[in-house]
């Protein structure tokens, strides 16, 4: 196995456009990291600390920003206003059919075209989220006052931050190795670990080491789960019907269709939490309002997304609703059903055509049950180990955790694939 590992690093950089993509996301990553640690002006660093180390919601949020929000720097926002608008797209698809033939009926270029209405989307979006971010620091004595200019300014500098990164994450999909939101995503995490690791070995407590030991076993399970699942498939068979030309005879193969038991991976994860974020924070603006109805139902709502019961089950029903919602935009079983038709190929004891269709897609249904219930347990796992042990980081480090794997994963398979192509 580790000659195998060895192997494969040595193919890695041996090859000199693999080894270039790999310096060149590298590159950007470290960029990334850089604005990371620029903040924007007036900014109470001692007060955003303890801000930050008391509340679960700004932490996770901070995730997504890939640690600019915990320092107010100028990409504060990271790629949430992104993905964000993401969601709100692929919600669309299914209200609005012209989107849904876009994204999944007119190949590269219509999906270039979805793209780029998603990164339009995003700017009203990251100026929304700045504005209500600038205005909930300001309450909590981490901003200053701001006049008209200034916080127009601070705005501009926050959006025009989200998109930098936005477009930094689309050079390294294109140019780089891998998925360039999903890295620098990851890249916050990681960069993280450090300080992660310093404060736990300066508290540690040996009365708690059974704890520790749990955390750890827990981790090592999840870390193998995630991969288990990942990486594991139904396979269809396929077979192709013998055709005659002249006196050549094609087809009579057999192979198959392979449908992953977790088809959309780390998204709902993301996706879901979004979700649950977002009208947080739109809330926590509105709790001061002058307005007493507003005031008192925005109170009564944050309350309620405290309650750790209600988060914990509204979380767990969110990613198992997006597991199903994702699999279903980006999996169409009556385009592979067609597909198949034209190439003359089949699903044995299966008709062509629509029941091909029906017969992909209640194997697709049942293996996603078994995705999106794994998703929802994982997801929900370390916040229950969290109110069970009281270690708050708990609920962060498990998703963390879940993305950073995923993404690994993801990387890995991009990098095998090239070099296999590369081989070939």
């Amino acid at each position: 196995m580790i000659q195998t590992f060895v192997q494969k690093i040595r193919l890695t950089f041996g090859d000199p456009d693999l080894r270039s993509r790999i310096y060149f996301t590298l590159g950007l990553l470290v960029l990334s990291r850089i604005l990371a640690i620029i903040p924007i002006p007036g900014v109470d660093h001692s007060r955003i600390a303890s801000l930050f180390s008391g509340s679960q919601f700004l932490s996770l949020l901070n995730i997504f920003s890939g640690g600019g929000l915990s320092s107010l720097s100028i990409v504060m926002l990271g790629v949430g206003p992104y993905i964000t608008a993401s969601i709100i797209m692929q919600l669309m698809t299914m209200m609005v059919p012209r989107l849904k033939a876009l994204y999944q009926d007119e190949g590269e270029a219509g999906r270039r075209k979805f793209a780029q209405y998603s990164r339009l989307l995003t700017i009203p979006l990251a100026l929304l989220q700045g504005y209500a971010f600038i205005v909930l620091f300001q309450r909590q004595n981490v901003l200053p006052q701001l006049s008209t200019t200034a916080l127009g300014l601070d705005l501009l500098i926050i959006t025009a931050g989200s998109m930098l990164l936005v477009w930094i994450g689309e050079l390294i999909s294109e140019f780089g190795a891998g998925n360039g939101v999903s890295l620098i995503i990851f890249a916050g995490i990681v960069s993280r670990l450090p300080s992660n690791i310093g404060q736990l070995l300066y508290t540690f407590d040996p009365s708690q080491i059974p704890v520790y030991l749990v955390g750890i076993v827990v981790a090592v399970l999840v870390v193998f789960g995630v991969v288990i699942i990942t990486e594991a498939e139904r396979p269809i068979p396929i077979t192709y019907s013998k055709q005659t030309r002249g006196n050549t005879v094609y087809g009579g193969t057999s192979t198959y269709l392979p449908l992953r038991l977790n088809q959309a991976g780390v998204i709902p994860i993301i996706f879901a939490l979004s979700i649950l974020l977002f009208p947080q924070m739109i809330f926590q603006f509105f709790t001061t309002s002058s307005i007493v109805a507003l005031q008192s139902t925005s109170r009564f709502i944050l309350n309620l997304l405290a309650n750790q019961w209600f988060y914990d089950i509204s979380y767990f029903v969110l990613v198992f609703l997006f597991t199903y919602f994702y699999t279903a935009v980006t999996f169409d079983p009556d385009q592979i059903a067609e597909n198949l038709q034209k190439s003359g190929a089949f699903v044995p004891g299966v008709r062509p055509g629509e029941p091909t269709s029906e017969y992909i897609s209640k194997v697709l249904t049942r293996l996603t049950l078994v995705g999106a219930l794994f998703l929802g347990f994982i997801a929900v796992l370390p916040l229950i180990l969290r109110a069970v042990t009281g270690i708050q980081s708990l609920a962060i480090g498990g998703t963390a955790l879940l993305i950073v794997v995923t993404v690994i994963i993801d990387l890995i398979k991009k990098i095998d694939a090239q070099i296999t192509v590369r081989e070939y």
